[in-house]
This record gives structure tokens, C-alpha cells and sequence, in this order.
């Protein structure tokens, strides 16, 4: 497997990821599935912090798309939680991260881009740099959704790699 289709994988792999943490936070009560009466103050707060956390998870993978992309920044790192909106950007995000793959990955993914941070410092780092730090930052905040929900006796997703690989899950990249 060359590099090029290794990135595919991965991001394939984190695509399936989101939408197995997404189904289970739905499953969790994370939409107004019962009113907020029903509901009791713990099992409010878990849930809004795991939509919060993927909700940054979503805004993260699109700012770096951007900053990649040497485009303004859209959105901000943590935006306002919703659920619906969470389901409809992971909707399009795969796709739009396999379009810029099929781009990029033809040329050197050693080169540098120079970018702005959320705080407003700026940065250079190699393309391939920044594509290993989206997986893995939505890796470490999916694993932190899933600590949360355990935590408060909610059942979280099984997104292990090796787990969807071997299951057939994660969907091929096109090669």
C-alpha cells in the first residue's frame, strides 16, 4: 500500500468513526428525544458534552481542510453543539476530505503550507503533518466521548481500527 492510498484509509476509517460516535450519541438521548423534564441533569450534561466534543471534533477536521486548502476559516474550533448539524457537516465532510486526498496526493504531500492557528499565530507544517494530526486529534476526542459516556452509563460507539477493518466497515477508499 502506497501512501497515498494509507491516507485514504485513515480518513475513511476516521469518516466511519464519526458516524459510528454520532449514531451513538443519538442513541444516548443526544437530541430532544424526551423533553428536558424527562431528562435528569446528568444525563443533560453528558450528553451535551458529547455532542460538544464532536462538535469540535467536525469544526477541527474542517478548519484544517481549510487551512490546507489556503482558504478563511469558516467556522469556529468549538462551535455551538447541535446534533442535526453534527450529522449533516460529517455528511459531507468525508467527501470533501476524499476530494482533497485525490488532489493532493499525486504531488508531494512533504510540502510545507503556512497557516494561522485559532489564536492567530502562525504556523508551517508539511501537508502530511497536518493529515496525521486530524486523525489522530479525532481519534483522542472520540476515545474522550467514549470515557464520558461510559462514565455516566451510557453505551459509547466501538470505533477501533482494527475493529472496522476486520468487520469490513470502513468503506474502501477509491483507488
Amino acid at each position: 500500500m502506497n501512501l497515498a492510498d494509507y491516507l485514504r484509509r485513515q480518513f475513511a476509517y476516521d469518516e466511519w468513526a464519526n458516524h459510528e460516535v454520532l449514531k451513538a450519541i443519538r442513541a444516548a438521548g443526544g437530541t430532544n428525544q424526551r423533553s428536558p423534564n424527562e431528562r435528569s441533569a446528568n444525563e443533560r450534561s453528558a450528553n451535551e458534552r458529547s455532542l460538544q466534543l464532536m462538535s469540535h471534533i467536525l469544526a477541527a477536521e474542517l478548519v484544517w481542510l481549510e487551512r490546507l486548502q489556503q482558504q478563511p476559516q469558516s467556522v469556529p474550533v468549538w462551535p455551538e453543539p447541535d446534533l442535526a448539524q453534527c450529522e449533516a457537516q460529517a455528511a459531507k465532510l468525508g467527501g470533501m476530505w476524499l476530494e482533497f486526498l485525490d488532489l493532493i496526493t499525486a504531488g508531494d504531500v512533504s510540502q510545507s503550507i503556512t497557516y494561522r492557528n485559532s489564536m492567530g499565530e502562525e504556523w508551517t507544517s508539511t501537508i502530511v503533518d497536518v493529515l496525521t494530526h486530524v486523525v489522530l486529534h479525532s481519534a483522542y476526542h472520540r476515545g474522550q466521548i467514549a470515557t464520558h459516556m461510559r462514565a455516566n452509563g451510557q453505551t459509547p460507539a466501538y470505533t477501533d481500527f482494527i475493529h472496522g477493518a476486520r468487520q469490513g466497515l470502513i468503506k474502501e477508499a477509491r483507488i
